[in-house]
């Protein structure tokens, strides 16, 4: 289902350990050890920050796609109404 809306499965690995960072476990984003006491470095800060901007910019992209998906079954259903016979005015 990802794939059918354009997500990679790279991504949605990427998406599942900024999700880890932000409920406070420690994760090594930028490959080395984690920074003591469990706070991030700068770079896995970066890195963090930039995985929530794709995830936001992807959550947007989704909604939109169920709007257009939304629309589409609406213009479909009405279509099915029209050409079958039934009169709108009776609903």
């Amino acid at each position: 289902m990802a794939e059918d809306l354009g997500i990679r499965p790279g991504d949605v690995a990427q998406l599942g350990v900024a999700g880890a960072a932000q409920r406070g476990a420690v994760v090594g984003l930028g490959g080395g050890e984690p920074s003591s006491g469990g706070r991030l470095r700068e770079s896995e800060r970066a890195e963090l920050e930039r995985l929530r901007a794709e995830a936001r910019e992807k959550d947007k992209r989704i909604r939109e796609l169920e709007m257009g998906r939304d629309a589409c079954k609406r213009f479909v259903a009405l279509g099915h109404v029209r050409w079958s016979g039934v009169s709108t005015a009776t609903r």
